[in-house]
């Protein structure tokens, strides 16, 4: 028997929280391309890594893409603009947004709204991507975990902006990058390949790089995001008290920067760590401490034990 999702209190307001304007077709359609064109490379990707179609100078420009657009979305997008784990000087403002839409996950407006309306209402009925939307039998959580990770992108419902992110509306540096979205889809699908040409001084060079800094590292850093939502929502521990089924998964700990420590987040959505028991590594929050000793981030709201004591679950003596 299915169990339906928990449901937020009945509030007029809720509507309040969507943008009247519904996503179009056409936007739809293009959510489909952007995403499943570099999908469509991973089915490429094996057979070539095996033959001369990869070599250093693709692995080291896919490491760095990675960490650029991943980190994007992991201290800039999440940690900074959603949360305000720490606060930052203009030029590293500027960096994080523009680095965040690198990752090609929409324009950083829409998804910081996206993302503090889920936290407003996780794992209930006003989450934006939920898998646990539908129920929580074999069948209806089988349907959630594909909704959470790949279907929620064409809900034709958009999160209000004006609802949810006023402070970045506000902001015309980030008004402007979010307007300049689709130059940054086009940097980073056109950026690997033309480093690549120019390292190597070749069009085999141009090509293999595209391939893989371009097209193979987004889908990788797109589905290791949306594991996020899917598998970090369903599967792994809990380590601290939290409202919704927000996980800790530990093997996502290093392609997701540290994002896979979800429980700790949901439980203390400011905290700049997420991975604050011994051994969790947390490569963002290293990133945010980096940028702390240079001067560029100040007033990081780093892990406090007490409050940590006080929402630590009961372990098993």
């Amino acid at each position: 028997m299915t169990t339906a999702p928990i449901l937020d209190p009945p509030r007029p307001e809720r509507r309040a929280e969507l943008d009247p304007q519904s996503s179009g077709r056409a936007e739809r359609v293009l959510v489909a391309v952007f995403t499943g064109v570099p999908f469509l490379a991973l089915f490429a990707a094996i057979p070539l890594a095996w033959g001369s179609f990869l070599g250093w100078t693709d692995i080291i420009l896919m490491a760095i893409f990675y960490f650029l657009s991943a980190g994007g979305i992991t201290v800039g997008y999440h940690r900074y603009f959603t949360h305000g784990s720490f606060k930052a000087k203009r030029g590293l403002r500027i960096a994080l947004a523009i680095a965040g839409g690198l990752a090609m996950e929409g324009p950083i407006i829409t998804w910081v709204s996206d993302h503090r309306r889920h936290h407003k209402h996780s794992d209930k009925e006003f989450d934006p991507h939920s898998p646990w939307r539908f129920g929580n039998d074999w069948k209806a959580l089988a349907k959630g975990l594909a909704w959470a990770h790949y279907g929620w992108l064409f809900d034709g419902n958009r999160t209000s902006k004006e609802r949810f992110s006023k402070d970045l509306l506000n902001d015309r540096d980030i008004v402007r990058i979010h307007k300049a979205f689709p130059l940054l889809v086009l940097v980073t699908f056109l950026l690997p390949g033309v480093l690549g040409g120019l390292l190597t001084m070749s069009w085999a060079g141009a090509l293999t790089a595209f391939f893989w800094a371009g097209l193979v590292r987004l889908t990788l850093v797109h589905h290791v995001t949306w594991s996020i939502n899917s598998i970090c929502h369903t599967f792994g521990n809990e380590d601290f008290e939290v409202r919704d089924k927000s996980r800790n998964v530990w093997w996502l700990a290093i392609p997701s920067l540290g994002e896979s420590w979800h429980n700790l987040h949901h439980s203390d959505p400011t905290c700049a760590r997420h991975g604050v028991l011994k051994g969790q590594i947390d490569i963002s929050a290293r990133t945010i401490w980096a940028f702390e000793k240079a001067g560029l981030a100040y007033d990081v709201r780093w892990p406090d034990a007490e409050r940590l004591a006080a929402k630590r679950t009961k372990q098993p003596a």
